[in-house]
């Protein structure tokens, strides 16, 4: 490979090619890649006589080495590359936003042991299946990213995955599961181990750009038999056909849209004062027969995954004042107040709290789960 700045196309490129061609017949790199050159915020060239020239050694201490290679990959170098105070503190977000992932994650493994909680594929909750599903899209789209040299393709997929898919839902869907579940329940152990083989995963494809992080994230991360020294000692994560579900992840792409419908509906509730959090809520839903069967397969599923006390999937339309969805033809949803009273323990609304004059504050689920 034939690796400079774009000015070489009319030098070191031309030239090498055509003696190349001229005494050996054939080009002399197998493939060229170029790039433009650092300019400042508004795409003015740096000079000293104009005061707009960043010092790489202050930006490392100042913000870190770290957040220089993020920088470096995040942009995109086929055009000139921007650098300013802004976007530094942008990418400060970003990495802060990766980092704190990793953490939470690393958090919810403390008790977790590969050979002795691992839960197998098939005995996996269906939003973990989802989940990993998901993983090997991310895996299969970053390797490309890599073998292509777009590396600003590897550090958005992966900062939009760990924003949008994890924190911003499934994490925030397994809080319930992860925290009110038994400490060594099926349930809880298939949470962790998907979080785990997500984790792992997702710190051998950041390792490349973010080398300490990725580092100081593997050695956390629970030992095995035959675990690299060194996150830069471990191959990436291939595409696992094992975990590729195509059904699941149809199905689980349509229940987090309708999530987004359920939201909104909470949200004009809320500003309504109907509810508060939104599990103070009770969601009733009416859809086309297709989407209400698929409802109705996930019944604890879609609970969880709204963040919601009790839903009602209805064979008729009896919801007043309804949200109607501009997504789903057919789709209404209803908002109103759960029945029962607040679990002190999960902080679900259920019938069954006070039932039991042991416990008078909290639910039969969490009874049951502190044993």
């Amino acid at each position: 490979m034939y690796l400079e700045g774009s000015d070489q196309h009319r030098g070191w490129f031309h030239s090498s090619l055509l003696e190349s061609v001229g005494t050996r017949g054939r080009a002399p790199y197998k493939s060229v890649l170029t790039h433009g050159f650092v300019v400042d915020g508004d795409g003015k060239k740096m000079s000293k006589s104009m005061g707009n020239v960043i010092d790489t050694q202050k930006m490392v201490d100042e913000y870190g080495a770290e957040v220089l290679r993020l920088w470096v990959a995040a942009e995109d170098y086929t055009a000139d590359i921007r650098i300013s105070e802004e976007i530094l503190k942008r990418l400060i977000e970003a990495y802060r936003r990766l980092r704190n992932t990793s953490r939470y994650i690393l958090g919810n493994l403390y008790d977790f042991d590969i050979k002795r909680d691992m839960v197998p594929y098939k005995e996996m909750d269906e939003m973990d299946k989802a989940a990993l599903n998901r993983l090997q899209e991310i895996i299969r789209r970053v390797r490309t990213a890599y073998e292509n040299y777009q590396f600003h393709v590897v550090f958005y997929a992966l900062h939009k995955y760990c924003t949008v898919d994890l924190s911003a839902l499934y994490l925030d869907v397994l809080k319930d599961r992860l925290y009110t579940s038994k400490s060594k329940s099926r349930e809880r152990r298939s949470a962790q181990s998907a979080m785990y083989i997500i984790l792992d995963a997702v710190v051998r494809l950041l390792s490349p750009i973010l080398t300490f992080t990725a580092e100081e994230i593997w050695e956390n991360l629970p030992d095995y038999d035959g675990k690299e020294e060194s996150v830069h000692m471990a191959l990436f994560p291939n595409v696992n056909p094992d975990y590729r579900n195509k059904d699941v992840g149809e199905e689980w792409d349509t229940l987090i849209h309708i999530k987004s419908e359920v939201s909104k509906a909470i949200e004009i509730a809320r500003q309504e004062k109907v509810v508060g959090h939104s599990l103070d809520s009770r969601i009733d839903i009416f859809a086309p027969e297709k989407l209400r069967s698929l409802l109705e397969s996930y019944p604890e599923d879609i609970k969880a995954l709204f963040i919601v006390s009790e839903v009602n999937v209805l064979e008729e339309d009896k919801i007043n004042n309804s949200y109607e969805s501009t997504e789903f033809e057919g789709l209404k949803i209803g908002v109103a107040k759960a029945h029962g009273q607040k679990c002190e323990r999960c902080w679900n609304y259920s019938m069954t709290v006070g039932n039991n004059p042991d416990y008078p504050t909290i639910c039969e689920r969490c009874i049951g789960n502190l044993g």
